[in-house]
């Protein structure tokens, strides 16, 4: 059995930078601050977000620690409120839908998810966009961790709790749009498949040797040769 893990921001869908203006008000909620407005949120989870953006902007370690809940469950509010206010801002990325298709229908294959967002979040940006979060069976989320390297051992022991089987680190595969989902589980033997529909150009991900890396999932069947390659 393969564990197909999928990035959510820039790999399944956009949302037009409703995270980030999230992001932004819970901070300033929450702290007085919105952090550096020109940091870049891609390849990182949403506590690690919260914490680099206020400590660069002078906050103390223990009071971010102290404050973190408050933040994220004030950031999941404003999502919401974000996602409801337009909904057409909202889109999935070419290709997704067949892919996910094609993954599910696969006798050796499961659907996950490995994503910086909190679960919240990630179930709520779904929605927007029309894909049911049960179909992922597997999930490992910001939520879990505050790093996004130990996702992937998070997701691996979800795996073999739902099978009842160990599920070695070479039978799972992640798919992401940043040079961060590449690495990320590179200490299980994890492989990685890359995708340009972030901010990342082919040749951007190419440089970090993922097992193949496309410019779109329109490919289903490109896509799905590498995931069971």
């Amino acid at each position: 059995m393969k564990l197909v893990l999928f990035d959510i921001d820039g790999t399944l869908l956009w949302t037009d930078g409703a995270g980030r203006r999230s992001m932004e008000g819970a901070l300033t909620e929450i702290f007085g601050h919105a952090g550096d407005t020109t940091y870049r949120y891609d390849g990182k989870t949403d506590r690690q977000i919260a914490r680099e953006q206020m400590r660069a902007a002078g906050v103390e370690d223990a009071l971010i620690s102290a404050r973190m809940d408050e933040v994220l469950h004030a950031y999941v509010q404003r999502l919401e409120q974000e996602l409801d206010r337009d909904a057409s801002t909202s889109r999935l990325c070419g290709g997704v839908l067949p892919l996910l298709d094609a993954v599910d229908a696969h006798a050796q294959a499961t659907l996950g998810l490995l994503t910086g967002n909190v679960e919240s979040g990630a179930r709520r940006k779904l929605r927007a966009v029309g894909v049911d979060f049960e179909r992922f069976r597997i999930g490992a989320f910001g939520s879990d961790h505050e790093e996004r390297p130990q996702l992937p051992a998070v997701a691996q022991r979800r795996a073999e709790a739902f099978f009842g089987a160990p599920m070695p680190g070479d039978r799972m595969v992640i798919i992401g749009d940043t040079p961060a989902d590449i690495h990320c589980g590179r200490a299980l033997g994890v492989r990685a498949i890359g995708v340009a529909t972030g901010r990342y150009s082919v040749d951007d991900l190419a440089a970090h040797h993922p097992a193949a890396v496309f410019e779109t999932l329109h490919d289903t069947d490109a896509v799905l040769a590498a995931i069971l390659g």
